[in-house]
């Protein structure tokens, strides 16, 4: 701890240090803003004095981060092997197989596809090159419901890389039918479905999901329920489709510490996301009773790889003169991803959420 306090006094405003919701504790005792992804990438944009940028997530965030900022700001990853299981779950060369195989059956050019911020900027670009656009779990429904107007009747979104929030966004905010979604699974030609199958469908998700958040079960759900007076239980949308639809409340990582800030005193919950924040959660409001939703301990692994050794190392080593792991975005793909975020911003509404 003395180290990093040392380190980062000796910088001073020349570093900028960001902490994602699910990080350490002794990580986000460091951190000079926390919050969601994108939040973080523009909190950093808004600082262009800084020209080092501590990005304490994971790879796609530092990636984004990098393509809002300043070409005279240095993202920086403590730990590279700091990734993200969901976004390598579409890797650009599938998504393009997969694109070439929707433009033989003559589908591409109805087709919108709709990238979530948990992507690579490889994938981020490929929605830019597209017409596509990018979304947050705070603002899926706004930028699902653009997509699907813009493919017009009979059109079709391709929604990248989870299924289940593209799936949970659709059914439950749209209103639309379970039967409209299909699954393209990348390992398997024409991703394991038929032409019928294709035709037919309004959603083509991508076979991913986030390794946190499909592990909480309907029984879970159930458990907590008879074990818990009066529990509400919240989750994020990433969750799979039956669980969402057997909770209380569903909402992006800042809607749920939002919503549990302005519960009562008294409240149970039972808290479907990472256990990091689950428990920070349960430090702050001591007055309400929080609990983890799983009883299986469920920490996001890639996330929990930036600790404070790797930390420290990479504030000692900017103290001594030397950038360690800076995250620098090809600029053909840095642009075409900024274009598929401009018009995530430019949708109306409050879009800048995550």
């Amino acid at each position: 701890m003395e180290r990093a306090r040392a380190a980062k006094a000796a910088l001073g405003d020349s570093v900028f240090i960001l902490g994602h919701h699910y990080q350490r504790d002794e990580v986000i005792e460091f951190a000079d803003v926390t919050g969601d992804s994108f939040k973080l990438a523009k909190e950093a944009a808004a600082r262009p004095a800084a020209p080092f940028i501590v990005f304490c997530g994971v790879h796609f965030m530092a990636e984004s981060a990098d393509i809002l900022t300043a070409d005279t700001q240095t993202v920086i990853l403590p730990d590279l092997a700091a990734g993200c299981s969901m976004a390598d779950m579409a890797a650009i060369d599938q998504v393009e197989d997969c694109w070439d195989e929707l433009a033989e059956l003559g589908l591409a050019q109805s087709t919108v596809p709709v990238t979530y911020m948990n992507s690579s900027a490889a994938i981020k670009a490929f929605t830019g090159r597209r017409g596509g656009t990018i979304c947050t779990s705070s603002n899926a429904k706004t930028a699902l419901s653009w997509a699907l107007e813009r493919a017009g009747e009979g059109g079709k979104v391709l929604f990248l890389p989870d299924q289940h929030l593209g799936r949970n966004t659709y059914v439950n905010d749209l209103r639309g039918g379970l039967d409209d979604c299909v699954v393209w699974d990348p390992h398997k030609p024409m991703g394991g479905l038929t032409i019928d199958e294709l035709r037919s469908a309004t959603m083509i998700l991508w076979r991913g999901h986030c390794s946190v958040h499909g592990r909480f079960s309907v029984e879970a759900v159930q458990a907590a329920r008879r074990e818990i007076p009066d529990v509400k239980i919240i989750v994020h949308p990433e969750c799979r489709h039956e669980v969402v639809e057997l909770a209380d409340e569903v909402g992006s990582t800042e809607r749920i510490i939002k919503t549990i800030a302005a519960a009562p005193a008294g409240t149970a919950w039972a808290v479907g996301t990472e256990l990091n924040l689950v428990s920070r959660l349960a430090r702050q409001f001591p007055d309400q009773r929080i609990a983890f939703l799983e009883k299986n301990v469920c920490y996001c692994s890639t996330m929990n790889r930036i600790d404070l050794p790797h930390l420290v190392w990479a504030l000692e080593s900017l103290v001594d003169g030397m950038v360690v792991n800076p995250i620098r975005v090809d600029p053909d793909v840095a642009h075409h991803a900024r274009v598929a975020l401009d018009q995530m911003l430019a949708l109306p509404g409050e879009t800048h959420k995550d």
